[in-house]
C-alpha cells in the first residue's frame, strides 16, 4: 500500500512541476544588437513607410535547443514626421490609457517618456495576418513603440 501512496505522490508531484513549467511565459532571446535600420521594420509593416529613424531588437522566444517552429518578436521605437503622427490620431483615434510599453530590457532607456495613446484601431493599423502588434503612440514625440510577435 506504501508503494501505491508514493507513485501517487510522485505522479501528483510531476503533474503539478509540468503544469508550474508550462504556464511560465517563454523568454525572449536574441543577439543583443540596438538596430537602426528601418527597411527590414518597414519590409515586415508596410506602414512605416514614411518612417525617419527606428530603434529596434528582434529575435525568438524560448530556447534554441528546443526543436520546433520560431516564433519571433521585434521591440522598435519608431520616430514618424509629425503629419503622420497626426494622421494616426485622426484615422485611428487612440485613446491615453496610463499604460506604459513592455519592451525588452535593453530598449527601456530607449522609450519616449509619454503619456502613450494605444487603441484596437492603432494596433490594427500596423497588424499584418501573421504578426500580432500593440502600438504606443507618443503624440508629443512623435514616436511609435511596436510590440510585435509573429511567424
Amino acid at each position: 500500500m506504501s508503494r501505491r501512496v508514493l507513485a501517487v505522490a510522485l505522479a501528483a508531484a510531476l503533474l503539478v512541476g509540468c503544469q508550474v513549467e508550462a504556464s511560465e511565459p517563454a523568454a525572449k532571446s536574441g543577439t543583443g544588437e540596438l538596430r537602426t535600420d528601418l527597411e527590414p521594420l518597414v519590409k515586415r509593416f508596410p506602414a512605416l513607410a514614411t518612417a525617419t529613424g527606428a530603434r529596434w531588437m528582434s529575435g525568438t522566444f524560448g530556447r534554441a535547443d528546443v526543436p520546433g517552429p520560431s516564433t519571433y518578436w521585434i521591440n522598435a521605437v519608431v520616430a514618424l514626421e509629425p503629419s503622420e503622427v497626426e494622421r494616426l490620431v485622426s484615422a485611428h483615434a487612440p485613446t491615453a490609457s496610463g499604460e506604459k510599453p513592455e519592451v525588452i530590457e535593453e530598449l527601456r532607456e530607449q522609450l519616449p517618456h509619454g503619456p502613450f495613446l494605444t487603441g484596437d484601431a492603432l494596433d490594427a493599423a500596423f497588424r499584418l495576418e501573421e504578426w500580432r502588434v500593440d502600438s504606443y503612440l507618443d503624440r508629443e514625440s512623435g514616436e511609435l513603440v511596436l510590440i510585435a510577435m509573429g511567424t
